[in-house]
């Protein structure tokens, strides 16, 4: 800009004064191709279970995850996330239900493989709290330590069966060190060359994640908290480390995890280094924005876009987020 701006010369107002012209000088664009959405996948058929945490939000079964997925063909969603809600009497200390061939998230991959092929992309949550009796990421010792290389052994069988089932983007969120390595390794090893991998590079301990445990059904049996493996809300520079390993370790993408109150993160990432970022809108997120809509308190369509259109301003290549499929029927509105 130049230092010699000034009024009346120059009137910040005149490019904002009419609707062509906002949208002429737009410095950032959002569509529904920078948008992947989250579901949650139960047992049964033709099952819808609402999640009371998470208004609007459901656990579907496998037929209707299928469904879910041509929903986002339809709306031009490129990507849905998967996470299973494990049944208890599949849950142990081991979470070796991660390495069943038939659990939940690999029929559910194969099911949306064999209805849509190639027209939408399949992207899996590694880490085992959705298998855990415990609720912990990982495998732990007598005192509840959770360990990291046994951990990170299981993460890759985990990786290379989500991927044998036609998974195109592994997404491990356990927060333990080297396995992005590891799960590299073997995807290569195991004919998987062009699986990607999103890492959740900078996850962080939040209090925003809560809706999601009632979600995939391991609030109740989380013994302890998880601030042993992921990050110190406090911290900055550690995040751009932690981005810095994976990226080493074979990560084709990143992702910053909460979002909203994070964005100083994805832009210190976005700016460090040339690799895509991502951001994780959680489920605390989702909650408060329908809260306040629900309480009068904003109107719900804007609250979704705007903060949808943050994370872009702040260097996203795109957003998990739970409103992904209403906010591309708003985007798709007004396009």
């Amino acid at each position: 800009m130049s230092d010699n701006a000034s009024f009346p010369n120059t009137r910040m107002r005149r490019s904002r004064a009419a609707s062509w012209s906002r949208k002429m000088v737009s410095e950032t664009t959002l569509s529904p191709t920078d948008l992947i959405w989250p579901l949650f996948i139960t047992e049964g058929e033709a099952v819808e279970e609402p999640i009371a945490a998470l208004p609007g939000v459901s656990r579907w079964s496998v037929d209707n995850i299928v469904a879910r997925a041509g929903d986002a063909i339809a709306l031009g969603i490129p990507c849905i996330a998967l996470f299973p809600n494990t049944q208890a009497d599949r849950r142990s200390d081991d979470g070796a239900e991660a390495l069943n061939p038939e659990n939940l998230m690999c029929r559910a991959i194969r099911a949306i493989k064999a209805a849509h092929g190639d027209a939408i992309g399949i992207l899996t949550d590694v880490a085992l709290d959705p298998y855990t009796a415990h609720g912990q990421d990982g495998l732990i010792d007598e005192s509840g330590y959770v360990l990291n290389d046994e951990t990170v052994a299981v993460l890759v069988d985990q990786a290379v069966n989500q991927a044998d089932a036609g998974a195109d983007i592994i997404a491990p969120s356990d927060m333990m060190d080297g396995r992005i390595g590891a799960i590299r390794k073997a995807l290569e090893m195991n004919g998987h060359s062009n699986v990607q991998i999103m890492s959740y590079a900078a996850k962080y301990a939040s209090a925003f994640y809560g809706p999601f445990r009632d979600a995939v059904g391991s609030r109740g049996l989380l013994k302890g908290d998880k601030k042993g493996y992921q990050m110190d809300p406090a911290n900055s520079d550690e995040a751009l480390r932690e981005v810095a390993m994976d990226i080493a370790e074979g990560a084709d993408s990143v992702m910053v995890k909460p979002g909203l109150p994070y964005l100083d993160i994805i832009r210190r990432v976005k700016d460090r280094f040339e690799i895509p970022v991502f951001a994780y809108q959680v489920s605390g997120e989702y909650a408060m924005i329908e809260a306040a809509a629900a309480a009068g308190a904003g109107d719900r369509d804007a609250l979704v876009l705007e903060t949808l259109t943050a994370f872009k301003r702040a260097g996203c290549s795109g957003i998990l987020t739970y409103h992904a499929a209403h906010a591309a029927r708003l985007l798709r509105a007004k396009a």
